[in-house]
């Protein structure tokens, strides 16, 4: 390396991975961000937790100087982390920030670098099989693993992660039999058709959620209540929930309950996604599928939903469940009458997923965007579930 190259070298802005960035946070220690994004991009989603003290400034304000009132908010004894959407500008800016004499890095591909973590733990469950929970922590999806003698099905996968699905299954010695939605999603994009042409998984749609227009170039099979699918030595049974949208259903396998976005471990669903006219109508029915489908099992029934909020509470592992009685103690929606939970359930929803329309399109087979555009189209948080306020005592 000639002297140049050295010194180019040196002269490098520090870089931070984001699975790094992750595991400083996960562990409890103190991060401070600067995030160089725009306030509307930083309001709708950002990096958050506990520890984590994060001041926005957007990078246009940043391009010749670091502002005044910006050196008053940044700490001159801990180290800066910058972030942007891609990181390129959160490079830049780092880079005047460390002329100013700070000790800083940026995050490599900034939040779309962050938006590619997926974290993957087994769950303890009774049932014959292993269950594991994947979390993608940007936007709050989950999706799961099923495996038994050899075989093995993913519910609710993402076509980002289609490879890590299959990875996961061939180190627990199985091939992957089936993929599962639980309903068409209007936050992610499926990975059903992927995990078909790489594998030799059947698709399953719920009957009710292919009605709404599906137009696969794959063969796929469709579900109702009250059938089941074998894997290996577990059977996989199948309950209508509709609510959230009209196919939506919910999929057990021994004491795990797969919600999907009928119940989260913090809120229930919203009802508005598939008709917004249909709203109050939709929150009916949602609320007769709690009472009548879910609320009705064992109080020991482990709830998997396909979402988390920052409102959601992890468990000590990290992983995202919760036994249904302790939802029953806790969350006021599940005790209110009819009347009362869908006046409730419609007066405060939240804004609507980025891109939604698009994404169900997409996951209806009505649209085809390539693997990037596919992956910008979900960056964000999901908006799945109705407002937090007070559904939880």
């Amino acid at each position: 390396m000639s002297d140049d190259e050295s010194t180019l070298a040196e002269e490098q802005i520090a870089a931070v991975a984001p699975e790094t960035l992750k595991e400083r946070i996960d562990s409890g220690e103190g991060v401070f961000i600067l995030d160089a994004r725009s306030e509307g991009d930083f309001e709708e989603w950002h990096i958050d937790g506990e520890n984590v003290e994060i001041v926005n400034f957007p990078y246009f304000h940043l391009i010749d100087e670091i502002p005044g009132d910006l050196h008053e908010q940044l700490p001159d004894d801990r180290r800066i982390t910058v972030l942007c959407a891609k990181g390129g500008s959160s490079e830049l800016v780092a880079e005047n920030l460390e002329a100013e004499g700070y000790d800083v890095e940026h995050l490599e591909q900034g939040m779309k670098g962050w938006a590619r973590i997926y974290d993957y733990s087994e769950l303890d469950v009774d049932a014959d099989a292993t269950v594991a929970q994947y979390r993608r922590p940007s936007s709050g999806c989950l999706a799961y693993l099923v495996v038994s003698e050899g075989e093995a099905a993913v519910i609710d996968p993402l076509r980002a992660f289609t490879t890590e699905y299959m990875q996961d299954a061939r180190t627990l010695g199985a091939d992957l039999t089936y993929a599962l939605d639980t309903h068409i999603h209007a936050d992610h994009i499926s990975g059903l058709r992927d995990l078909a042409t790489e594998t030799n998984a059947t698709p399953v749609l719920p009957e009710a959620a292919a009605d709404r227009g599906v137009e696969y170039d794959v063969d796929y099979e469709t579900v109702t209540d009250g059938e089941t699918l074998a894997v290996g030595d577990v059977e996989i049974e199948v309950i209508h929930t509709p609510g959230h949208t009209t196919g939506m259903t919910a999929y057990k396998v021994g004491d795990v309950l797969f919600t999907g976005d009928g119940l989260f471990t913090e809120s229930v669903a919203r009802p508005d996604l598939e008709d917004p006219e249909a709203a109050k109508d939709a929150a009916r029915t949602l609320y007769e599928s709690l009472q009548e489908k879910v609320l009705s099992l064992p109080n020991e029934t482990v709830v998997a939903p396909a979402h988390f909020s920052d409102a959601a509470t992890p468990n000590d592992d990290g992983t995202y469940t919760a036994e249904l009685g302790d939802l029953k103690g806790r969350m006021d929606a599940l005790s209110m009458d009819e009347e009362e939970f869908v006046e409730f359930i419609v007066a405060d929803m939240p804004p609507q997923p980025g891109n939604y329309e698009e994404i169900i399109a997409t996951n209806l087979g009505q649209e085809s965007p390539d693997d990037e555009r596919a992956f910008e189209l979900e960056l964000g948080p999901n908006n799945c579930a109705a407002s937090e306020e007070a559904l939880t005592n």
